[in-house]
């Protein structure tokens, strides 16, 4: 794939990618704001569990600062659906916090009346916000052509040798933006979020793995490869092992026990019987009353 043009690799990966999934977009009726906190949700999320992670937080509480002073554990509890859903509130609550601190209010919309280039510098210094949230603001609010990348999609990206490990380090897809046409942006980049969120629950899933050697058939060295193997075998072989000995010692002990016997306090022999047993005894039967004449 290196030989290819930016244009017709990133091609390639939306006509696999619109085999395997649907295109998502985003709600129109959602403010700047809205959309902002959607993106700290959605991030390596499947689009069904952030939209009911979302709904959940809208019914939930009474409004947004009431989110931003509620715990990290009990935005987690009501966002349970998500993969990561401690991970999802931290970045609510950091943004929630940065807004508030920033101007005192949740009201973005003056945002939309800026030129583009000021509004991305202003949210890209927004406390809590990351690639991920800044670009989907700018494509689902702002109306820009910037496509959402996550860490999850990164890594794909990385595998299928569309990005360096430089690149992932740093978080971009050099000539994104340039080989995908505005027209297909949002479309393209629901389609790569899918990839990512599902390779972010599962990275040995089948489905996964099929649609990464579609993109790359010579990316299968770079496939993500279970833990499993040469060690966990042996360290298996050796708790067997181990689980035999103990047995077999046990086993011996209670042997041993059964024909030597434990003794007594006073030193008898627990295993004391027959005519041993009858002469201790017998002095009680000496004790016996004689009758009165």
């Amino acid at each position: 794939m290196a030989a290819a043009s930016r244009t017709s690799q990133f091609a390639h990966v939306h006509k696999v990618l619109g085999k395997h999934y649907r295109p998502c977009s985003p709600d129109p009726q959602r403010s700047v704001l809205e959309h902002l906190l959607y993106g700290c949700v959605l991030e390596e999320s499947p689009y069904d569990a952030a939209e009911e992670a979302f709904a959940a937080l809208v019914h939930t509480f009474f409004d947004w600062n009431e989110v931003r002073v509620t715990s990290v554990a009990e935005l987690a509890e009501v966002m349970s659906r998500l993969p990561e859903p401690r991970g999802a509130a931290r970045r609510l609550k950091a943004v929630l916090h940065g807004i508030f601190e920033s101007q005192f209010s949740f009201d973005l919309e003056d945002i939309r009346k800026k030129n583009l280039g000021p509004a991305v510098k202003w949210l890209e210094k927004l406390d809590g916000t990351n690639g991920f949230t800044v670009g989907y603001v700018v494509q689902a609010a702002l109306g820009g052509h910037r496509i959402p990348i996550d860490r999850a999609t990164l890594k794909t990206l990385l595998i299928v040798d569309l990005i360096t490990e430089k690149d992932a380090e740093k978080g971009e897809v050099p000539g994104l933006e340039r080989a995908v046409a505005k027209s297909k942006g949002v479309e393209f980049g629901s389609l790569l979020h899918q990839l990512g969120a599902d390779f972010a629950a599962n990275p040995y899933s089948p489905k996964v793995r099929k649609i990464l050697l579609e993109l790359n058939p010579e990316c299968k060295d770079r496939l993500p490869k279970r833990r499993t193997g040469k060690k966990a075998a042996e360290n298996k072989s050796a708790a067997e092992r181990q689980s035999r000995r103990d047995k077999k010692e046990a086993g011996e002990k209670a042997k041993s026990k059964k024909r030597t016997g434990s003794k007594k306090p006073d030193g008898e022999n627990v295993g004391t019987t027959g005519a041993a047993a009858s002469k201790k005894k017998s002095p009680a039967k000496k004790s016996t009353k004689r009758k009165p004449r």
